[in-house]
C-alpha cells in the first residue's frame, strides 16, 4: 500500500476507542500526520491524560499500520490529550471543563484524602486541576496540603473583589480555612455556609481548569443544594466503606443525586477502608469493616464500580502531614493514580453519550 496521509487515516481508521466504542479517526483523535520517507509521526489526541487505555490503543494503532505498511516504516505515536467538556462557556466558570462532585452519605468514610489524592493524581497526570473544601463547617483541604496559615491573595477586577487560590502540588485550592483562624469553630447557619461556597465559585480567579473537584460535606445538606442549583455538574463520585450503616447513608447520597429534580450522573463508586494488609503478612487481607460493600452498592444501581482503598497507616499519615500519599512510591500511589484514570475515564464516557447537566431550579 502506498504510504500517504489518507492511506494511514484508512487504516487507523479500524482502530477503535475501547470506551467510546468509535474509531479514532471519526473521533478526531488522529492529527499532524508528516510523512518523511519511511519515517512518519503523527499525535493520538486521548480524551484525558489521565487515560488508562494509552498503551492500548498505541499497540492497535502499530499493529494495523504494520499489517498494511509492513515492517519497513518507523512509526513515531504522539499521545496527548484534550480533555472532552459538555460545558458552555458560561458567566461562572467559562474556563472549567469538568466539574467533579466528591460525596459521601456519612463522615468518616475517607472522602475528603480520597478528593485530594484524586486531584493530586490527575494533576500529576498532566491535567489542571482546581478543588474546592466545601466542607465549611470542617475544612480539612489546608492540612492535608501542608498550607495552613496561608492566606489566598486578592486582586481588584473593575469593581469586584477576586481572590487567587492557593496552589499546592499543581492543584488550585481554597477552602473556608484560609479565611478563618486554625483553631476557630466555624459556626454558620445553611444559607451563609452556602454563601461561602457561591463565593468559592464566582469570586476565585480559577483560570483554565480540565477538573474542579468539589470536596462535599457529609450527608445531604443545603450545600449540595446551593452547587446544583449554581453550576452545572458533570458527574459525582461517591465514597463510601464497605461496613453497613456508612453503605445505607451513601444509598442516600447516591439517591439524591439521582432524583429527576437534579439528575447529575454517577461517575461511580469507591470504597474506602476496604480491607487491611499488615506489612508483615502481605499476602493477607483482613475484611474489618465488611466485605464488597461498595461493590455491591455500585452493582445495585448499575453505576460503574472504580476501585477500592485499603487501609493503610502511611495514608493516614501522609493526610497528617500534608503530603498526600499518592506523592508516595508504592501501594497508595499505584492505588490513586489507578482511581484517578478511572475517574477520568468515566468523565470521558459520560461527555461522550450524556447530554449537559442542567442547573437545578427548585420550586417552593
Amino acid at each position: 500500500m502506498q504510504l500517504t496521509q489518507d492511506a494511514i487515516l484508512k487504516t487507523l481508521s479500524r482502530v477503535e476507542d475501547p470506551d467510546l466504542k468509535k474509531d479514532l479517526v471519526t473521533l478526531g483523535m488522529i492529527q499532524k500526520i508528516e510523512i518523511n520517507e519511511d519515517k512518519v509521526s503523527f499525535d493520538v489526541v486521548l480524551t484525558t491524560p489521565a487515560c488508562p487505555l494509552k498503551e492500548i490503543i498505541r499497540n492497535n494503532c502499530l499493529e494495523e499500520l504494520e499489517k498494511d505498511f509492513g515492517n519497513g516504516i518507523t512509526w513515531k505515536l504522539n499521545m496527548t490529550s484534550n480533555v472532552t467538556t459538555i460545558r458552555d462557556a458560561t458567566p461562572l466558570l467559562p474556563q472549567v471543563k469538568n466539574i467533579i462532585a466528591i460525596a459521601s452519605g456519612k463522615g468518616g468514610v475517607g472522602k475528603s484524602t480520597t478528593a485530594v489524592n484524586l486531584a493530586v493524581a490527575l494533576a500529576q497526570s498532566g491535567a489542571k486541576v482546581g478543588l474546592i473544601d466545601a466542607d465549611i463547617s470542617g475544612p480539612s483541604i489546608p492540612t492535608m496540603f501542608n498550607v495552613e496559615g496561608e492566606q489566598p491573595a486578592v486582586t481588584k477586577v473593575g469593581d469586584k473583589n477576586i481572590i487567587i487560590p492557593i496552589s499546592q502540588y499543581g492543584v488550585k485550592l481554597m477552602s473556608i480555612g484560609f479565611l478563618t483562624p486554625t483553631d476557630s469553630a466555624v459556626v454558620w447557619r445553611g444559607p451563609m455556609a452556602s454563601s461561602a461556597l457561591r463565593q468559592f465559585i464566582s469570586d476565585v480567579d480559577w483560570g483554565e481548569l480540565d477538573y474542579l473537584l468539589i470536596d462535599l460535606p457529609p450527608g445531604t445538606s443545603d450545600i449540595h443544594l446551593t452547587m446544583v442549583q449554581t453550576l452545572p455538574v458533570t458527574g459525582a463520585v461517591i465514597v463510601t466503606t464497605p461496613q453497613k450503616v456508612a453503605l445505607a447513608d451513601a444509598n442516600k447520597g447516591l439517591s439524591m443525586f439521582r432524583q429527576p429534580q437534579i439528575n447529575v450522573p454517577i461517575l461511580g463508586v469507591i470504597e474506602n477502608m476496604a480491607y487491611f494488609t499488615p506489612e508483615e503478612l502481605p499476602d493477607n487481607k483482613y475484611y474489618l469493616f465488611g466485605k464488597e460493600g461498595g461493590r455491591k452498592l455500585a452493582e445495585k444501581y448499575d453505576v460503574p464500580f472504580l476501585g477500592e482503598v485499603p487501609i493503610i497507616q502511611s495514608i493516614r499519615e501522609s493526610g497528617d502531614t500534608g503530603f498526600p500519599a499518592v506523592m508516595k512510591n508504592g501501594l497508595t500511589q499505584e492505588t490513586y493514580m489507578h482511581l484517578a484514570q478511572e475517574v477520568a475515564r468515566q468523565i470521558a464516557i459520560r461527555n461522550a453519550s450524556h447530554g449537559k447537566t442542567a442547573i437545578v431550579e427548585m420550586k417552593s
